[in-house]
């Protein structure tokens, strides 16, 4: 070292003696002494044009220096150089660095360098995968120089990449960023069910991508733990694909192979798509499927297969609505508790929580209780913590209740945590009916040789509230009360001992016999050195000594009244104890109440806007629900659910639309044309024809490609701004790319459930050259569901009157244009009157430039709703008058603002 520093300040050294000695320097690193000498020849080195130099100086900068160095300041600009370069190894040493040392500053100046070789389409495959790496390695330390959300759908773009490794790559980024980015990505949604389409179902990947003969088995469990972020997709046909993939899956599975290394591959994919298919619905037969084949896993030999099975079923048991196909497995389950790896009986020990009810709790609270006794001291405290929980939620008396917790409390010892036994003080407290047994039953337990002291502290308190029920019967005599207790005492700490002085003197209050015993008592602890045990010893002394008529005696020691509803501790410590992963994955191990609080609203209800909820079973206990006597943050919400990530469902937000001179007018045309363009530019032309028939519609959209390259990465993606009034869905998920000079069809399905004011959007984003992304308005509107009536006139204005004006009636008075001869375009008006599907009824108005139609509005969940209208132009003052009648205020409001935008003055050629 001290030869190479004088090498070093002597200078005169070319770039092959600054590699050979700062690889040396390396060397001596390495091997684990320090190294001081080097930095700035290294920086040096990173601008050299020699691939063996550059790689060099490249190692000594992520080896030697940390990411806050000063010298990193002086190879930034360096290292930008080599990324914006266009020689591809000169870009992956860049990102090498750039993940290595991954400093603030680096990653603030270089993340848009990085982002730029990523979305490049001039960039090699292994260079967009090292790209895709660094910006999640730039993310994970740094989340803020990434604008997600902003570059999300660029991003995105890249899972259509026909390299399974880029994929693989950009759907790990993805996955990172969508957790917290869910509405922004939600796009992906449809790229990852596509990508495993045709991964599983057409087969289409390189063979280098088959490992042991399934298609790249890491990726697709990557898509299918990327599905399970978000809430399930209402569209049918990505419903309906992604259905057809899991099947394909567990199909596959069904019988197993002699390959291990098939075996392996299987089985991840497999138990991903189990855990989707869970997700996605818990009813349907896919989970059947899944349950027999968990069954077959949870009896396997190996123990990686059994921990998955196991775990897998924990997540069935906690999100199912019936847990009967569980239960035919109970004893193979309760059996794992024994197993020789840890891991395996503390997944049995989730699975029986998550599958314990009312039929079963007494069996599975029992053989818990039972392998307490030899369980692991890692798993103890949070099998009390369960056992208790489950005891109190499926109680079904009070006696089978208070043997179960206080044969808990003496098994477990100094497992058992002040949260449980403060739960049973509540429950007795509340509960009249349960006093006497329970002060009965504390008193034989406390009756054995040895004692812990949370049963002592359990004893103090209910014999001290409740002794009295029980001391006119043999055995349980006041002064045998107080010598049983006594006897505990000076094994006991201090706190436990200030709560028996307690008891002593509610007993001077209910047991005068035995006063003088307890005087003794106070007289001695008055001496004690512990402050708080002498200040209540000489308080109490100063309390018992006073007259028996003195009232402040028996003031002081009345029973304590019932505890008000709070929220548990139990289920809290609970959840704190097994916390969370980074990845926020949709559930928990900890049973139905701690994944219904961590989703917040149910992903079924999500869309009607309600809570989710589950019918609890019935039991004893139901009115005590909530307890906490312990909890400083009583009365605050449960922290079960406050890791949870928000749900979100595909296309919450809808995107802004494109607007313009021709856009609006393609639009306005084609609300009263069955067929026309709907967007036309350089690139893509879209045209759209449709057809309807009372509430339901169907629409061909035709997405042309006129330009003489392919637009890849294409992306098709509706959001309707009411999905309860409107239904708009793909019959097929849309391709991924559209070739040179051709047109492909998407055929939409429309229903009108209810009346709407907005049409829905279609999104389309592609690759050509540049990423574009454009969002229309459908023309999809009320008047499409319209249907004609025929009335004749006497029919028409009995129906005008009856209907009344407002608010069910809906005028405008407007300008209109005349024709170049002066005269009224009453051929216009009937046009767009009938092109809204209102039937222009001849004959009726006595005024022959008056235009008259009706119609009915037909609407799956509301119904049909008729509609009636009078349009009275008025050529000499070039105003119109618009008057819209229906039993429905909403129809008649937007019935006129459709026509009324048509009819006046404007183009509307």
């Amino acid at each position: 070292m001290a030869n190479i520093r004088k090498k070093f300040k002597d200078g005169n050294l070319d770039g092959y003696q600054k590699k050979k000695y700062v690889a040396k320097i390396i060397f001596t690193y390495i091997l684990g002494y320090k190294a001081d000498v080097g930095h700035m020849e290294a920086v040096n080195l990173i601008s050299s044009t020699k691939y063996s130099e550059k790689q060099i100086g490249y190692l000594a900068v992520t080896l030697l220096m940390h990411e806050n160095s000063d010298f990193l300041r002086l190879v930034v600009n360096s290292i930008r150089k080599d990324l914006d370069g266009n020689n591809e190894i000169d870009n992956c040493l860049a990102l090498h660095a750039i993940a290595n040392v991954g400093g603030s500053e680096m990653a603030e100046a270089l993340v848009e360098d990085v982002h730029r070789l990523l979305i490049s389409p001039t960039s090699q495959s292994f260079v967009k995968k090292k790209a895709a790496l660094t910006l999640l390695r730039l993310y994970r330390k740094h989340p803020d120089v990434v604008p997600a959300a902003e570059w999300a759908l660029r991003i995105v773009s890249i899972m259509d990449d026909q390299d399974l490794g880029v994929v693989v790559c950009v759907t790990s980024l993805v996955m990172a960023l969508a957790q917290d980015h869910l509405d922004a990505f939600a796009v992906c949604y449809t790229k990852a069910v596509d990508r495993l389409n045709k991964l599983v179902i057409e087969h289409e990947y390189a063979a280098t991508y088959a490992y042991y003969k399934v298609p790249s088995p890491w990726l697709q469990v990557k898509l299918l733990r990327l599905l399970q972020y978000y809430a399930p997709s209402e569209d049918p046909a990505i419903r309906s694909t992604l259905h057809q993939v899991l099947q394909t899956i567990m199909n596959n599975s069904a019988e197993p192979s002699r390959n291990v290394q098939h075996n392996n591959a299987q089985h991840a994919v497999l138990f991903e798509a189990i855990g989707l298919a869970i997700h996605l619905d818990t009813s349907s037969p896919l989970v059947g499927t899944a349950a027999v084949l968990l069954a077959r896993f949870i009896s396997s030999k190996e123990t990686n297969v059994r921990y998955l099975g196991l775990d897998t079923m924990a997540h069935l048991a906690a999100r199912a609505d019936s847990l009967e196909p569980i239960k035919r497995h109970q004893n193979t389950i309760i059996l794992s508790l024994r197993d020789k790896d840890i891991s395996v009986r503390r997944r049995a020990l989730d699975l029986l929580y998550s599958m314990c009810d009312v039929d079963n709790s007494e069996l599975i609270v029992g053989e818990l209780l039972r392998y307490l006794k030899v369980a692991d001291y890692a798993l103890r405290e949070e099998m009390v913590l369960k056992i208790a929980i489950l005891t109190e939620k499926y109680a079904t008396s009070y006696k089978w209740y208070v043997d179960t917790i206080l044969q808990l409390i003496s098994a477990a010892g100094d497992h058992v945590g002040d949260e449980v036994w403060y739960r049973v003080v509540q429950i007795v407290t509340n509960t009249e009916d349960l006093q006497e047994y329970a002060a009965k039953v504390v008193f034989e337990h406390l009756k054995a040789p040895s004692t812990h002291e949370s049963l002592v502290k359990v004893g103090g308190y209910i014999l001290g509230e409740y002794g009295h029920l029980i001391a006119n019967e043999r055995g349980y005599s006041p002064i045998e009360q107080f010598q049983l207790l006594h006897s505990k005492s000076q094994f006991c700490v201090a706190s436990t001992r200030s709560l028996l002085l307690s008891t002593y003197l509610k007993w001077v209050n209910v047991f005068p016999e035995i006063k003088f015993q307890l005087l003794t008592v106070f007289e001695r602890y008055r001496h004690v050195l512990d402050a708080e045990l002498q200040q209540r010893a000489c308080e109490f002394y100063a309390l018992a000594s006073r007259p028996e008529d003195d009232d402040l005696l028996q003031n002081v020691c009345e029973e304590m009244p019932p505890f008000p509803p709070r929220v548990s501790a139990l289920l809290g410590r609970l959840n704190r104890k097994l916390g969370d992963t980074e990845d926020k994955r949709t559930w928990v191990h900890g049973g139905k109440e701690a994944n219904l609080d961590r989703e917040g609203p149910a992903r079924k209800s999500e869309a009607n806007g309600t809570a989710g909820s589950t019918t609890e079973p019935q039991d004893v206990m139901d009115s005590l629900a909530g307890l906490d006597l312990s909890s400083p943050a009583a009365g605050s919400p449960s922290p079960i659910g406050d890791l949870a990530p928000p749900t979100a469902s595909l296309g919450d937000k809808t995107p802004r639309v494109a607007t313009g001179q021709n856009i609006d007018r393609w639009f306005d045309k084609l609300t009263f044309n069955a067929e026309g363009v709907l967007y036309e530019d350089v690139q893509v032309q879209i045209g759209i024809k449709s057809r309807y028939q009372g509430h339901i519609g169907q629409l061909a959209v035709y997405i042309g490609n006129k330009i003489s390259a392919p637009l890849t990465s294409f992306t098709a993606t509706l959001h309707v701004s009411d999905p309860e009034a409107l239904s708009v869905t793909f019959a097929k998920i849309p391709p991924s790319t559209i070739a040179p000079l051709t047109q492909v069809q998407q055929l939409l399905h429309v229903e009108c459930k209810k009346t709407f004011t907005t049409p829905p959007v279609l999104s389309i984003s592609f690759l050509a050259g540049s990423h574009q992304t454009v969002s229309l308005r459908l023309p999809i509107v009320l008047t499409k569901f319209f249907e004609h009536v025929q009335l004749g006139a006497a029919d028409f204005f009995e129906r005008w009157k009856l209907i009344g004006g407002p608010p069910r009636e809906s005028q405008e008075i407007f300008p209109i244009e005349l024709t170049s001869s002066g005269q009224l375009d009453l051929q216009k008006h009937r046009q767009v009157v009938s092109g809204h599907r209102i039937n222009v009824l001849d004959g009726v108005d006595p005024n022959p430039n008056n235009l008259v139609g009706a119609g009915v509005l037909q609407m799956s969940v509301e119904g049909k709703v008729g509609c009636l209208l009078r349009l009275e132009p008025n050529r000499d003052a070039k105003l119109c008058r618009l008057t819209v009648r229906s039993t429905s205020e909403d129809v008649a409001q937007e019935v006129r603002k459709l026509l009324q935008k048509l009819l006046k003055a404007g183009d509307t050629s």
